[in-house]
């Protein structure tokens, strides 16, 4: 079967529609889609698991009619499952695993027609900020193979870059959609907690702080998956605040004249390369030319006491996740079932009581209420997405034996994404620039609580703006 020679001209809603239009078949597409992976997944190594044969056998069997049938798509072999399907985590502990059940995102974005190839590639566990597990080896950056590609949704994030899809599924629990999104110069949005369905095993991933969405190249894609797969499935802990309409139908209307805080630096003083500032002061020029209301306005410190807290949620959540992968397979975990800095946290997570957890999530309800009334007075807030462009493979090794060390350089890389995580409001990383280097350096852009809708109103018009869509790596 002939592949579609103008298949990377196209987003995922572009290509559903000549599907409609039966100008292309979605086994065109799928074979397209497999060919381009083909090709680029070698020097790249975005997929862990392919599922080509599913494809073409769902395909086959006709899809469902939705607003992306026919269009390829990959879920992160993390926080996606598939039933029947295995799934690895990035981590060789779990070596053998294979879903029981389909998650309820997974359910959705069948039922919107989309057609799953792979499961891509993640850090152990999600723990990291590049996509560099021991099993599976790097994910490498399209605009520049010495260079992460950003992770924890690594891999979702090369495979959209390198156009070899429109769209894929990632998870976001401190930055996880948008640092990705930000090393690889496409656009991901983090919603609302508990927008997209956790389930249907958890109710809620860290305490609150995980949600699941997707990396896209347009903002109307991301827009239309969000209206496919959002809202609480029976038995959801709490639902995220109901939206007035579509989210789609948000790209194109008039944001209004908004009020929009800019803070290009951190609060405390901590370094943000020059690339990473001038990212944020230029998009906040591209605002102010657009009509908005711009100025400088930092978000609060917060007292030394919540700086941990964020810390002791991932590591007892990690602790309970291996405990209870050892429990399936009948023994203790060990050291040498995971990587060093994963193990470091684990062991960290046992030490802590249950009292820790209890003040840890308390800490994080009351940063949301310090930070509500900033979003009061601004629309939205500006802020680079990271604070280094992205960085040499390596540089984030999970096989370090300081955990302080490993914590120092993360800290130092994605200070500015965390904070919507814990309190849960809707953050998006625009690409919006490149340095001298042809380095994507992204841009972030936060709301307020339950307000996605002015998030996808002003990045559209920034990406009519300035356009981002066909500029393409060379790799």
């Amino acid at each position: 079967m002939a592949v579609f020679a103008e298949y990377d001209r196209y987003d995922a809603l572009g290509l559903a529609e000549l599907v409609r239009r039966k100008e292309v078949s979605a086994a065109e597409l799928v074979e397209t889609a497999i060919a381009s992976a083909e090709t680029a997944n070698p020097q790249l190594n975005f997929i862990v698991h392919k599922l080509y044969e599913i494809a073409r056998d769902a395909v086959a069997k006709g899809l469902p009619q939705g607003a992306f049938t026919g269009v390829p798509f990959m879920l992160k072999d993390l926080g996606a499952m598939q039933k029947g399907v295995p799934t690895s985590f990035g981590s060789r502990f779990f070596d053998g695993y294979v879903a029981e059940i389909d998650a309820t995102i997974t359910e959705r974005y069948r039922a919107a027609g989309l057609v799953v190839l792979a499961r891509t590639a993640t850090p152990e566990l999600g723990l990291n900020a590049t996509t560099e597990p021991l099993v599976f080896g790097p994910t490498r950056n399209p605009w520049d193979l010495t260079r992460i590609a950003g992770g924890s949704s690594g891999g979702s994030a090369a495979a959209v870059a390198a156009r070899v899809l429109p769209a894929a599924h990632a998870t976001d629990g401190g930055g996880s959609i948008r640092i990705p999104a930000a090393c690889c110069g496409v656009f991901g949005l983090k919603p609302t907690r508990a927008r997209n369905p956790s389930g249907p095993l958890v109710g809620e991933g860290w305490s609150g702080m995980s949600v699941g969405h997707a990396v896209t190249i347009s903002v109307r894609d991301s827009a239309a998956l969000l209206d496919a797969t959002h809202g609480a499935a029976p038995g959801d802990p709490y639902p995220a605040p109901a939206v007035a309409r579509p989210f789609l139908a948000e790209v194109g209307a008039d944001p209004g004249r908004l009020r929009i805080a800019l803070m290009a630096g951190l609060p405390d003083g901590r370094t943000v390369h020059a690339d990473c500032v001038a990212a944020a002061e230029k998009a906040a020029r591209l605002c102010e030319e657009l009509g908005h209301h711009v100025e400088p306005a930092p978000l609060p410190i917060f007292p030394a006491i919540f700086h941990g807290a964020t810390r002791i949620i991932i590591c007892a959540n990690l602790r309970n996740a291996l405990e209870q992968r050892g429990r399936a397979l009948g023994r203790e975990p060990r050291a040498s079932d995971v990587e060093r800095i994963t193990w470091l946290m684990a062991e960290e997570g046992r030490r802590y009581s249950a009292s820790d957890y209890a003040a840890a999530v308390q800490a994080l309800h009351a940063i949301g209420r310090q930070l509500a009334p900033f979003f009061e007075r601004y629309d939205v807030l500006i802020t680079p997405t990271l604070a280094q462009p992205p960085v040499e493979l390596g540089r984030l090794d999970m096989m370090l034996d300081d955990l302080e060390e490993f914590t120092a350089r993360l800290a130092a890389f994605m200070p500015f994404t965390p904070i919507f995580n814990i309190t849960g409001q809707p953050a998006a990383s625009l690409p919006l620039h490149w340095n001298a280097q042809g380095l994507p350096i992204g841009v972030q852009f936060a709301a307020r609580y339950g307000d996605e809708a002015t998030l996808f109103r002003l990045a559209a018009q920034l990406e009519a703006a300035a356009p981002w869509r066909d500029r393409k790596p060379a790799a």
